[in-house]
């Protein structure tokens, strides 16, 4: 088959789908950066974003990808020598901690694995330890990513927050939601978070660039302190009165109007649809997934169903190579589909669902990898994709 004809499918987990409407937006004049309606744009935006996190605190918008926020992050609220506490699910949160070690900052890892949520429990009982033992505590802040796209976990913020309060312990608490920020519920002020971060280019349908930190009082008043702070990604030169210091230069124009737009899509179609939407269509893919294991080489990589996300399905592929699986869906029928990354390396499939995508997109999807399964004779259970059809009529009733 030839894969020029009709339109390829991306079902990676980021770079995401981007609407039509949202590059249009970006194809545009630029217009002044110091009067005028981008200033408008800016409030809104950052109004906006904020609403997103569900917090009264501040937002800041960086140009940068996700790595560029989790430096924002970390250099906002430490200084060098202090320790901070990740906790270990996939490779994210580690990646974010690695990020911060080399800043000077002091790392531990509370360590789980790649196929388990975070437990609560694990947290209450180290920073319980760190607080008898060191007469009021030395670990700053505790690092998680509400979804690792590496490993397709989910973790319970809400029950991490309730475990750190149980500690009584003082440590900042601060979250990765790049691949889980407009697809889940993420309740910053009321789940206790200090610190968040998010990038574009996933649940927020824009193109990749800009990444997004909110902050309380709490992670402010940890600020006023912090030694690390430099000057592109300092909160305070950004709170101040001149429109370019909110992006400590130049704003990224193109990209804030597709912002807009793609925040416009997500609001017009309402936080809890998107999320019903993300869940429904994760849902799919996981009915699809538990039948092709039936033949065994095929299988989830999260164990506990209730710990995987609604946003990206990691899934094994044992005894055979996933990487002739990935070419058979992108070359013959035009589906790109994620690889493995970190310890997953060369062992597992990742199917997005996240953003700018539909029920025809991800059973066309489904259907592709059903397709390369037969095709390359990986044993697998058979009618995946009508168990997804199925699940989909039965929620989604006429």
């Amino acid at each position: 088959m030839s894969v020029r004809a009709g339109r390829e499918f991306l079902a990676i987990p980021g770079p995401t789908n981007v609407p039509d409407e949202v590059l249009g937006a970006m194809h545009r004049p630029a217009v002044d950066i110091y009067t005028g309606p981008l200033l408008a744009l800016t409030d809104s935006l950052l109004a906006d974003m904020a609403r997103l996190f569900h917090t009264k605190g501040h937002a800041y918008i960086y140009i940068a990808n996700g790595h560029g926020a989790w430096e924002a992050s970390i250099t906002n609220v430490l200084s060098k020598g202090d320790k901070i506490l990740v906790l270990e699910s996939g490779r994210f949160a580690v990646g974010w901690g690695e990020s911060a070690r080399r800043m000077g900052v002091e790392v531990e890892i509370l360590k789980g694995d790649m196929r388990r949520a975070v437990r609560p429990a694990e947290v209450e009982a180290r920073l319980k330890a760190d607080k008898a033992n060191k007469g009021g505590g030395t670990i700053k802040a505790v690092m998680v990513a509400q979804i690792d796209t590496a490993s397709g976990v989910v973790n319970d913020i809400a029950a991490i927050g309730e475990a750190m309060r149980a500690a009584k312990h003082d440590a900042l608490l601060m979250v990765d939601t790049v691949a889980s920020l407009g697809c889940m519920p993420f309740e910053m002020d009321k789940w206790g978070v200090d610190v968040a971060m998010s990038g574009s280019q996933k649940g927020l349908m824009t193109p990749p660039g800009l990444s997004f930190v909110a902050a309380n009082d709490r992670a402010r008043a940890a600020h006023k302190k912090a030694g690390l702070r430099t000057p592109y990604w300092d909160w305070t030169d950004r709170e101040g009165d001149v429109h370019y210091q909110k992006y400590a230069g130049t704003p990224p124009e193109h990209l804030l109007f597709a912002l807009r737009k793609a925040l416009d899509i997500l609001f017009e179609e309402g936080l809890d649809n998107a999320f019903r939407r993300h869940h429904l269509l994760a849902e799919s893919v996981r009915r699809a997934v538990g039948v092709w294991g039936e033949g065994q080489a095929i299988g989830f990589n999260i164990i506990e169903a209730s710990e995987r996300s609604d946003t990206v399905t990691t899934t094994l592929v044992n005894g055979h190579d996933p990487e002739a699986l990935r070419a058979y869906c992108r070359e013959k029928c035009g589906v790109t589909v994620g690889h493995g990354i970190g310890e997953l390396s060369g062992k597992a499939i990742r199917i997005a669902h996240m953003g700018h995508v539909n029920a025809p997109m991800i059973l066309g999807t489904l259907s592709v990898v059903e397709m390369a399964l037969a095709a390359l004779n990986i044993p697998h259970g058979k009618g995946g994709v009508q168990a997804a059809i199925d699940w989909l009529s039965e929620q989604v009733p006429a």
